[in-house]
C-alpha cells in the first residue's frame, strides 16, 4: 500500500476490537476507504473480505505502519483499548508519521490526557460518554442528548404542555430558559427549522440548543 497516492478521505482504524471493528465497518458502509490493522491474526481473519484493506501488524512499530503507507491516510482510528501502553505507542507513531487527523479511544480520564500530550487531535471515552448520554434520558424527559462541545448541549425533547397552542415568539423560551428552539417535528413528519412564527402543540418533538444545565431544566418542564 506504500506506493498508494496520499487519500485525504481515507482513515486507517487500528485496532479491531467492538469499538474499532464496529466504526470501520461502519465507515465502510458510507464507502470510505478503511485500512483496518489488528495483531490480532484471527480478528483480522474476520474482518477480511468487510473492509477495503484489513493487515495484521504490531501499530507500535512505526517500521510496520511505514510500510503499510498509514502516513498517506488523511485520518486514522486508534481503537485499542485494554492496552493502554499499545495505545499510547500507536498514538505516538501515528503523530510522528504526521498523520493530518488522529483519533484515538480511552478507557479513562488519566489515559485521554496522555494520549492528547502524545499527539491525539480528538479523544473519545465511549463507555464514558455512552453512560452519560444514558444517564440523561433516564432521569429525564428528554429524547436524546449530545454533548456538542463542554457545557453546551443539543437535545430533543417532548414540547412541554404549557406551550401548546402558542408561537415560539410568545412563549419567549430564550429569555426564560437561556435555551434556542432550533427545530421542531410535527407528529408523522420530519424537523423543520423553528422560527418565532412556529406554532407549538403538545405532540410535536423539539429540538433545543443551550448549555447543558439550562437545556437539562427546559427538559424537565411538563
Amino acid at each position: 500500500m506504500a506506493d498508494n497516492k496520499y487519500r485525504a478521505d481515507a482513515v486507517a482504524v487500528i485496532g479491531l476490537g467492538r469499538f474499532g471493528g464496529a466504526l470501520a465497518i461502519e465507515l465502510v458502509g458510507r464507502d470510505i476507504e478503511v485500512l483496518g490493522v489488528d495483531s490480532d491474526s484471527r480478528i483480522v481473519q474476520q474482518f477480511s473480505g468487510q473492509l477495503t484493506h484489513v493487515v495484521c501488524a504490531d501499530s507500535t512499530d512505526p517500521e510496520a505502519l511505514t510500510q503499510l503507507g498509514v502516513a498517506e491516510f488523511g485520518r486514522a482510528v486508534v481503537g485499542i483499548g485494554n492496552d493502554i501502553e499499545a495505545s499510547i505507542l500507536t498514538t505516538s507513531v501515528l503523530a510522528d508519521l504526521e498523520v493530518p487527523d488522529i483519533w484515538a479511544k480511552s478507557i479513562s480520564l488519566q489515559h485521554s490526557r496522555i494520549l492528547q500530550r502524545v499527539g491525539a487531535h480528538h479523544v473519545v471515552q465511549p463507555e464514558h460518554d455512552m453512560g452519560e448520554r444514558v444517564a440523561h434520558l433516564v432521569t429525564g424527559r428528554m429524547l436524546d442528548y449530545l454533548e456538542v462541545d463542554e457545557g453546551y448541549a443539543l437535545i430533543k425533547t417532548k414540547a412541554p404542555g404549557w406551550a401548546d397552542g402558542k408561537t415560539l415568539g410568545a412563549l419567549g423560551i430564550r429569555k426564560e430558559y437561556g435555551v434556542t428552539v432550533v427545530g421542531i417535528k410535527k407528529p408523522g413528519s420530519r424537523f423543520t427549522y423553528a422560527t418565532s412564527e412556529t406554532l407549538i402543540r403538545s405532540g410535536d418533538t423539539l429540538l433545543v440548543a443551550g448549555e447543558t444545565d439550562q437545556a437539562e431544566r427546559f427538559a424537565e418542564e411538563t
